[in-house]
């Protein structure tokens, strides 16, 4: 599918998706204008939920490439939206020689990538460790690091659930609220005599702080407030 088609078929879906996710998950978010609106990005982004690259898609103001795992070829439904989408499937067990360059040739093109650098979904909510691939692709990709904050999910859908619990706008707020927030873009130049370790740590930082800002932003339960 050409880049065209795929960014309208983005279009048509968000469109779509945005007032069914917005109603039934209390969704808000907030950082949108921190994105460039030019050129390549990479967005960093927590891992909580399967509804995570739909909220990421529906808070940033551009087309984005989501790295997906091969895996997810059993599901012959996924695969084709993910691929409809331009998304870039990687090795399960982490980035594959043609997974890495796929991301590089993306970034190159001036494409939009995100990516979630704990690697999978988490199994109790709070952030993970990254994942070291992540260093070496911000070396060799010189591109502006957005990171995205993501709470709520993992109480609106657990790894361990089968169906979501729905946090409705119309009703009184519920655990299940979520919100997402988008911080500055962060220039490679800041790591350029960092070692790995204090990349990672860095950018697991900065992930941290979109996270407390986005709870922030939830439809909390009265009794929690």
């Amino acid at each position: 599918m050409s880049p065209w088609i795929a960014n309208r078929w983005w279009d048509f879906l968000k469109l779509i998706v945005f007032p069914t996710v917005s109603t039934l998950f209390s969704l808000r978010f907030s950082g949108g204008q921190h994105v460039p609106r030019t050129g390549p990005v990479l967005f960093l982004c927590n891992h909580q939920s399967f509804l995570d690259p739909v909220l990421v898609s529906l808070a940033i103001p551009r087309y984005a490439r989501f790295l997906h795992r091969q895996t997810l070829q059993k599901k012959k439904w996924l695969t084709w939206l993910m691929a409809s989408l331009r998304g870039i499937p990687i090795d399960h067990l982490g980035f594959s020689r043609e997974g890495f360059q796929a991301m590089l040739d993306a970034l190159e093109h001036g494409d939009c990538v995100a990516m979630f650098p704990e690697g999978e979904r988490t199994h109790d909510g709070p952030l993970g460790e990254f994942k070291p691939g992540i260093a070496l692709l911000i070396k060799r990709a010189h591109t502006p690091i957005v990171p995205v904050g993501i709470t709520g999910a993992y109480d609106a859908w657990p790894r361990d659930s089968k169906l979501p619990r729905l946090a409705p706008r119309f009703m009184p707020p519920m655990a299940g609220t979520i919100a997402v927030s988008i911080g500055k873009a962060i220039q490679p130049s800041r790591y350029a005599k960092s070692s790995r370790e204090e990349m990672l740590v860095d950018l697991r930082r900065a992930v941290l702080e979109q996270m407390d800002r986005a709870e922030s932003l939830r439809r909390k339960r009265r009794e929690a407030l």
